[in-house]
């Protein structure tokens, strides 16, 4: 983040922020009426432009399931800005606090402030929901908001640039496009506050250059999630449910089951079970128009790579290409492998997947797979599968993870009444719903004294008084 950065990137950055900063003194935040417009408005316009969107992602991806933008990309961000439409005035009501016996009959309350000009860097793998999820929490709180979004998916951002242009004033909402010098410079800027998704190295580069200016942040990273599957639960409905989590935009999930702990005795059948199940959800890849391809060429060999070095450490590598399809290397379709038998040394063990390649690391007790999760780095999900209560307890309380969906996968992402969020490595901070609005909110406390009081009784000089007052506080 020290890379010397352009003077007209950093100049076209400060004419937005300055823009931001003179609108919002002289005319203050967004009004409540203006939040309610704002985030129907965009709803709306997202929806007229559903299908522009998943041609734009598409085209991005060189080819990306129309379905799955518009199940993962549209419905949780028309969900979240309607959501956030019907419930944020009563989320910024002020809320009483009690007031300590010595210090009645004054009253204390919290009041919800918005923090003022906010940044939002997103990322490429949902383009949509992880720029626009942010800023449903970031407009009902009534901030202004910057929006960097990704360089790897230039016809999706020049397409949110134009409908944020549809809505918002440039002193409301501003989209600043670029590549890594724009981002670099983005994170300097003297905002009230940063929320960046990404990856985990390049969240501590995020963080440390707005800690130049002390800039609080918000990080949504990564990590390696695991599904954790007990030795009582169908192994086939395991495999189908991990499958569907783990292929959906072909791996390209930030909480996407990452690697599957299994009892022992359970390997080759789950390999069988995932292997049908991936048959059925895809029976073939290269024009299958349900099956994304890797965003990038970096991406696709990065991937490839972690399957050579796998199989170089003696892992084994079960390809599941069920139409025996020569797939072009050019499109970036990638064949779906299931890996067994991984040593630790693997760089698919300690690295953050991304794509179709799936570990699978077998366990003789759930004492064992709780160990093993929580000898490494916090995961952003966590997967337990067992239909015994006490069993997913143990795990829920032998494990810290940013989130759980017990039983599948994904879905405690998209319920709104949820925060969602990572924990250490995998993120700080969380968004969503109400969880959203207080990220993007100062939390205001204020004491109000009452016209008659007892403050009198702690002002010098100081005596016995003081004393017997000290004697009874303290007892």
């Amino acid at each position: 983040m020290h890379d010397v950065v352009p003077n007209p990137v950093k100049d076209r950055l400060r004419a937005c922020l300055d823009a931001q900063r003179a609108a919002l003194a002289e005319r203050g935040p967004l009004m409540p009426e203006r939040r309610a417009e704002s985030l129907e408005g965009l709803a709306q316009a997202i929806l007229r432009h559903a299908d522009d969107f998943a041609s734009a992602i598409a085209a991005d991806f060189g080819h990306r399931s129309f379905h799955e933008t518009k199940l993962a990309d549209i419905y949780p961000v028309v969900a979240a800005l309607r959501h956030a439409r019907k419930h944020f005035r009563a989320w910024m009501k002020p809320r009483r606090r009690p007031i300590a016996l010595m210090f009645q009959p004054g009253r204390g309350r919290v009041i919800y402030q918005p923090l003022g000009v906010v940044g939002i860097v997103s990322p490429w793998n949902y383009p949509i929901q992880l720029t626009l999820s942010p800023l449903a929490g970031a407009l009902a709180a009534g901030n202004r908001i910057l929006i960097k979004p990704s360089e790897i998916t230039p016809r999706t951002s020049a397409l949110l640039e134009q409908v944020i242009g549809e809505v918002f004033d440039p002193t409301e909402v501003a989209v600043v496009q670029g590549g890594p010098d724009v981002a670099k410079a983005f994170s300097r800027l003297k905002l009230d506050h940063l929320f960046f998704t990404g990856s985990t190295a390049v969240g501590r580069q995020v963080m440390q250059a707005a800690a130049e200016n002390l800039v609080p942040v918000t990080l949504e990273l990564g990590g390696k999630s695991p599904a954790l599957v007990a030795a009582d639960y169908p192994v086939e409905k395991a495999a189908e449910r991990i499958a569907v989590g783990k292929l959906f935009n072909a791996g390209q999930t930030c909480i996407a089951p990452d690697y599957v702990l299994l009892p022992r005795g359970m390997k080759d059948a789950f390999i069988a079970a995932f292997r049908g199940a991936a048959t059925r959800l895809y029976p073939t890849l290269a024009d299958n128009p349900d099956y994304t391809a890797i965003v990038n060429e970096r991406h696709f060999d990065r991937l490839r790579q972690l399957v050579e070095d796998a199989r170089s450490c003696g892992a084994r590598a079960h390809e599941i290409n069920p139409g025996g399809e020569a797939l072009d290397p050019s499109r970036r379709k990638m064949t779906p492998v299931v890996l067994t038998d991984v040593p630790e040394r693997a760089l698919v063990m300690s690295e953050e997947i991304f794509g179709p390649v799936l570990p699978v690391v077998t366990y003789e007790d759930l004492d064992e797979a709780c160990r093993f999760i929580a000898a490494r780095p916090h995961p952003l999900a966590l997967y337990p599968f067992s239909h015994d209560r006490r069993s997913i307890d143990r795990i829920l309380e032998r494990t810290v993870s940013g989130g759980v969906t017990v039983n599948d996968t994904l879905l405690h992402c998209v319920q709104e009444e949820l925060p969602f969020g990572g924990v250490g490595p995998s993120g700080m901070g969380a968004y969503h719903g109400e969880a959203g609005f207080q990220t993007f909110s100062h939390a205001k406390a204020v004491f109000r004294q009452a016209r008659l009081n007892g403050a009198g009784m702690t002002k010098p000089p100081y005596g016995g008084r003081m004393n017997r007052l000290l004697s009874m506080l303290l007892r």
